[in-house]
C-alpha cells in the first residue's frame, strides 16, 4: 500500500459542491443572456427599428435619386429583413437609363443602391432639340440631353440605320470618338449606309456604315501622313484616299459657273 496523503470525503464535499454552484451560475448566466437576446431580437423585428431608415443612393446621373427609390418601392414602411433585393434590382433594371443595380442591406436599417448607367454614346439632332443616344441604342426621348457626350447625329431616324451607327462607334476607342463633331446620315442611290463625318480637327469623313469601325479605327495614323494644314476630305467608302478641299475662290467661281 502507498503511504500517500489520504483525503476523507468530508474534505471533498466543500469542493465538489463549489464546482457545481458555480457550473449552474454560469449556465443561468448563458440561458439568461439568450433569452433576452431573443426579447431584444422580437421587439427589434416587431418595431419601426426594423424599418428602413436611411436609403442612400450611389451612381446615378441622369435618372435622380427620387424616382430610382420610388422606383424600387423601398420606403420606411418596409421591414429592411423581408425585403427581396432580386425583385427590386429586376425594377430598377426597366429604367433604360440604367445597366446594374445592387441592394445591400446593413444593420439596424440601412439600405445602399449602386447603380451602374448605360454611357451615352452620342447625341441625336432633332430639329432644334438634342436627344441622348444611349450604348445600348436606346434613345430617351423624354430626357433633355445628359451631356454633348459624343458625336451630334444628323438626319437619323429611329430604326436600322441609327442602330448600326451606334453599333459601330461602340466598337471604337474613347479617343476615336471623341474626336468626331457630327456625324451626318447622307444615303445615295449606291450606298444606302453612306455617312459623312465632321472632324473636330478639320477634315471630313466620307464612309459607309457596314465597314465604318473597321476603316475608322485607322484614322490616327491616316492623318499623320498627311501634309499638316492642308486638310479636305478623307474617303473611307472603298479603298482609303485624301483628297483636298478647293479654295474659297474656286468654290465661288464654281458655284457661279454653275449658275450662270
Amino acid at each position: 500500500m502507498g503511504k500517500g496523503k489520504v483525503v476523507s470525503l468530508e474534505d471533498r464535499i466543500p469542493k465538489l459542491k463549489e464546482q457545481r454552484k458555480r457550473k449552474t451560475n454560469r449556465r443561468l448566466i448563458f440561458l439568461i443572456s439568450v433569452f433576452f437576446l431573443l426579447v431584444i431580437c422580437v421587439i427589434y423585428f416587431q418595431s419601426p427599428l426594423s424599418h428602413v431608415g436611411k436609403i442612400s443612393v450611389m451612381g446615378n446621373s441622369s435618372i435622380s435619386k427620387k424616382e430610382i427609390i420610388e422606383k424600387s418601392g423601398i420606403s420606411t414602411k418596409v421591414n429592411i429583413w423581408n425585403m427581396k433585393t432580386g425583385n427590386i434590382e429586376k425594377k430598377l433594371l426597366k429604367f433604360p437609363e440604367i445597366k446594374s443595380a445592387v441592394i445591400k442591406k446593413a444593420f439596424p436599417n440601412k439600405v445602399s443602391i449602386e447603380i451602374k448607367e448605360h454611357k451615352q454614346i452620342a447625341t441625336l439632332s432633332s430639329g432644334t432639340t438634342f436627344i441622348p443616344v444611349l450604348e445600348n441604342g436606346v434613345i430617351l426621348h423624354k430626357h433633355n440631353v445628359m451631356d454633348m457626350n459624343g458625336p451630334i447625329l444628323t438626319n437619323f431616324q429611329e430604326g436600322k440605320y441609327l442602330k448600326l451607327m451606334v453599333e459601330q462607334l461602340q466598337q471604337l476607342p474613347a479617343e476615336i470618338t471623341n474626336s468626331i463633331s457630327e456625324i451626318h446620315y447622307e444615303p445615295d442611290k449606291t450606298d444606302h449606309y453612306h455617312i459623312l463625318l465632321y472632324m473636330n480637327d478639320g477634315y471630313e469623313v466620307s464612309a459607309t456604315m457596314r465597314t465604318f469601325a473597321d476603316k475608322m479605327v485607322h484614322y490616327p495614323s491616316i492623318i499623320t501622313q498627311l501634309t499638316p494644314n492642308v486638310k479636305g476630305i478623307i474617303d473611307l467608302e472603298v479603298g482609303s484616299y485624301f483628297k483636298p478641299f478647293k479654295p474659297k475662290g474656286d468654290r465661288k467661281d464654281e458655284k457661279q459657273g454653275s449658275e450662270g
